[in-house]
């Protein structure tokens, strides 16, 4: 699945992601001896624990409260997985779990300067492609092209064995650019309790987000060109996730916004189940951006027929309307909340899904309606307030529905509330964990 459809990366040269490494050492080898640079950078790892920290009283976080750390080493956030560099990785490194993801078992990875893990080959794309673009798995928290040289440092600590932590801490971007700094995390946690050995958890957290583009990636003192791009990549060709404002300036707010609520912006939890991406099936929903007004869905379709699960928190009834790509062909509403029926409510305003009425149609949880033509917009009316469903609870009501084809969807689900002076349940903590996937991309030459 996916968020944004955005335009194909313009980089002249792009190489199968099996010949990564050899392409990149290759690349490397034009403007630099490799040997003396990897023993610079051996050298080099205890000045930039002592640079990280010095650096610390001067560099002030938006969001210092969701980034994890205490993990010991030089800043806190464990030790260093690479020296001070542009475009390299660490060596292969241990997960002290096994993940499942898409039927790959994965049990080592590798940290990549540039923003993201890769599970199969080290990766030193600077400019991120757009997903889904490549034969490997990938998890990339803010792939853009970062530049250690100047400042910054990449860690990487587990600090049990059912969670490994990576932290870009106060990165620059190239040309060893340091004017504007970011300071992001991706947590992977190990979930065998939801039932299966594999099932993990990913956490994307952002700290602070200043720049986007590398000097190379066609941007300007930090901003424009080609920005950053977060989310996952199955390495199949098909499933994949991106945050919304990938691929273009908006991916700054990443640092500003949640799906999972509004108290905890920076922080993104998605949660992988057998191997799948959320919104297979209604038991790991695809959770929204949670946003003033509702909530906002943006994902992939591949298999128009398949029900994909959304869902947002809850009221009396909600607005469902499609912004772009295929409309909506049936619905699937839950059941065990109230007697089990709701509304089917039509646009009555021409198309513009601002005004709805009453269809006369009743839907029943549990039951697929099929709708008689495609629809762009409809609403679900009918759910008692004696339900009582907590509207901070986004696992309440989880909704199921199938689209005319394939394709790239972005789409609302606005709730329709009312005052009631009742207390609703609190939201479990569970409610709050949630899902994710992985991905790879191409491989672009850097003129430098």
């Amino acid at each position: 699945m996916t968020v944004v459809l955005h335009e194909l990366d313009q980089k002249n040269v792009t190489l199968a992601i099996s010949t990564i490494w050899s392409i990149t050492k290759m690349t490397v080898s034009t403007q630099k001896n490799n040997a003396f640079t990897h023993f610079c950078q051996n050298i080099a790892i205890g000045f930039v624990g002592l640079m990280s920290l010095g650096l610390s009283a001067e560099v002030s976080l938006a969001n210092p409260s969701v980034i994890l750390n205490g993990f010991g080493g030089p800043a806190g956030f464990g030790e260093l997985s690479q020296g001070p560099n542009d475009d390299q990785s660490s060596s292969r490194l241990n997960l002290p779990f096994n993940i499942d993801f898409f039927g790959g078992d994965f049990s080592t990875f590798f940290v990549n300067n540039n923003g993201n893990l890769t599970f199969v080959n080290p990766l030193g794309q600077f400019t991120p492609s757009p997903f889904p673009i490549t034969n490997q798995p990938m998890i990339a928290p803010y792939w853009g092209d970062v530049d250690t040289r100047g400042t910054g440092a990449v860690y990487v600590a587990s600090p049990n064995q059912s969670t490994a932590v990576v932290t870009w801490d106060r990165v620059g971007y190239y040309n060893s650019r340091t004017n504007l700094l970011n300071t992001f995390q991706v947590v992977l946690r190990d979930r065998p309790d939801t039932g299966l050995d594999g099932n993990f958890d990913i956490e994307f957290r952002y700290g602070q987000l200043q720049w986007t583009t590398g000097d190379a990636s066609g941007g300007s003192g930090g901003l424009g060109g080609t920005p950053a791009q977060a989310g996952f990549d199955a390495g199949d060709g098909i499933n994949f996730f991106t945050l919304p404002g990938s691929r273009t300036s908006e991916v700054l707010n990443l640092a500003n916004t949640s799906n999972v609520s509004l108290d905890t912006p920076g922080l993104w939890s998605f949660a992988i189940r057998n191997g799948e991406t959320p919104g297979s099936n209604p038991e790991n929903p695809l959770l929204p951006v949670i946003i003033e007004d509702g909530f906002q869905f943006d994902f992939n379709i591949t298999e128009p027929d398949r029900p994909f699960f959304i869902d947002p928190d809850v009221a009396v009834g909600y607005n469902y309307i499609v912004d772009s790509g295929p409309n909506m062909t049936s619905v699937l509403l839950p059941t065990g909340i109230g007697d089990g029926f709701y509304e089917l409510w039509s646009d009555s305003s021409g198309g513009n899904c601002t005004d709805f009425v009453s269809s006369g149609t009743t839907l029943t949880g549990g039951t697929t309606f099929n709708f008689a033509s495609p629809l762009r917009c409809f609403s679900v009316r009918g759910i008692e307030t004696s339900a009582g469903l907590d509207p901070t609870n986004p696992l309440a009501f989880v909704t199921g529905l199938t689209f005319e084809s394939a394709g790239l969807v972005s789409m609302r689900q606005i709730p329709i509330t009312v005052f009631v002076t009742t207390q609703v349940p609190e939201p479990t903590t569970s409610a709050f964990i949630y899902a994710g996937l992985m991905g790879l991309g191409l491989l672009a030459r850097k003129a430098k």
